[in-house]
């Protein structure tokens, strides 16, 4: 192997320093790629999970409306049981699209140095904090087991969160709330064989702990959110994938914004397109009691309440996920979602500031 002499080893430290300064610190200033093949994808690799607060995504599945929208670009679905695993897998490269809770979408920012854009939301609400009947107030916690979704899900830290400002702590000591990460079907059973006393669950584990295992609602996160609202699903894109293809990116937004106008003319179909898109998904169905109380719980909205980040970015911090809060400036694009919005004469929806580059970190 031919050995390197010292100017070039020079220039190599220097190239490698230079790629290492382009970071989300020093956004890269340089004019966006064009499109490629005219912004058309052949393929476009879209996640959700089986949760009725993923209703948009279900219903466009369900009811083909990404097929149609999409026309010839391939529509690949993978579904995923927490926040967690689909940042993975669209960090990784092997996903392009997904529908993800607020928190994910901010450590996944985090994580890639800004190379995922926040696009449109999906649900707003449906998570609340369900426990044994006998638990009426916080301070009962103490020494009891809670279940969240997942390590540094949106429950996870909202949960974290709500036990600090209870001047609760969260650890394996008698006085401590113990948090258990589960999936949400196994926070089902281990309620019902009392090896946890509670969860901080999405819509429909909520509903389901609640009427099919005798849990009481202790806290609906509503109430700690101005005018109750704040997001629970958003959908977030590989900002490469966003400049290669924005007419395929479109396209799936003009899909998500017909299944959520869906729900809104006709709950009762939205519900059964719903649970079918769930028994297939799962095996199992939802009893119609479950599946309404949990769409009593949520709002199908397309707008992401861009306002809200700064805060669940520094709820972050509060519940130990991240050490300081995440510089959010870029974080997100609306425009693809306002084009689609006007189109059909509604209203644009607003970015908060987020869409511009630069910022303190």
């Amino acid at each position: 192997m031919p050995r390197l002499r010292p100017l070039a080893v020079i220039a190599a430290v220097v190239a490698l320093l230079a790629a290492a300064a382009c970071s989300r610190a020093e956004p890269d200033r340089s004019e966006p790629a064009a499109p490629v093949d005219g912004g058309v994808a052949q393929e476009v690799r879209l996640g959700y999970f089986p949760n009725v607060t993923h209703a948009p995504a279900i219903i466009a599945v369900e009811q083909g409306l990404f097929t149609a929208e999409l026309g010839s670009t391939t529509l690949t679905p993978q579904t995923f049981n927490a926040g967690g695993d689909a940042v993975n897998a669209l960090l990784g490269g092997s996903l392009d699209i997904t529908y993800i809770g607020s928190g994910p979408a901010i450590n996944a920012f985090a994580k890639s140095e800004g190379a995922v854009r926040l696009v449109a939301g999906a649900t707003e609400g449906g998570a609340q904090l369900v426990v044994k009947p006998e638990i009426t107030s916080p301070d009962q916690l103490r020494g009891r087991t809670i279940a969240t979704p997942q390590l540094g899900n949106t429950q996870d830290i909202a949960l974290k969160k709500w036990l600090q400002a209870n001047g609760l702590t969260a650890g394996d000591g008698p006085q401590d709330v113990k948090i258990a990460n589960l999936d949400n079907p196994r926070t089902l059973d281990a309620f019902r064989e009392g090896s946890v006393d509670g969860g901080w669950l999405p819509e429909p584990w909520s509903s389901r702990l609640v009427l099919d295992a005798g849990a009481s609602v202790l806290l609906d996160e509503r109430t700690l959110w101005p005018n109750g609202q704040f997001p629970t699903t958003v959908v977030l894109v590989r900002a490469e994938f966003l400049q290669q293809y924005p007419e395929t990116v479109r396209a799936v937004l003009r899909a998500h914004l017909k299944a959520i106008d869906l729900a809104g003319r006709d709950p009762a179909q939205a519900q059964t397109i719903v649970n079918q898109g769930l028994e297939k998904l799962t095996g199992n169905t939802l009893a119609a009691p479950v599946i309404e109380r949990a769409f009593r719980n949520i709002t199908l909205a397309p707008d992401p309440l861009a306002s809200t980040f700064p805060q669940l970015a520094q709820d972050s911090v509060t519940a130990g996920i991240t050490e300081s809060p995440t510089d959010l400036a870029g974080f997100v694009d609306v425009g693809p979602l306002n084009t689609e919005l006007q189109a059909t004469g509604a209203p644009a929806v607003d970015a908060a500031g987020l869409d511009k580059p630069g910022g303190n970190s």
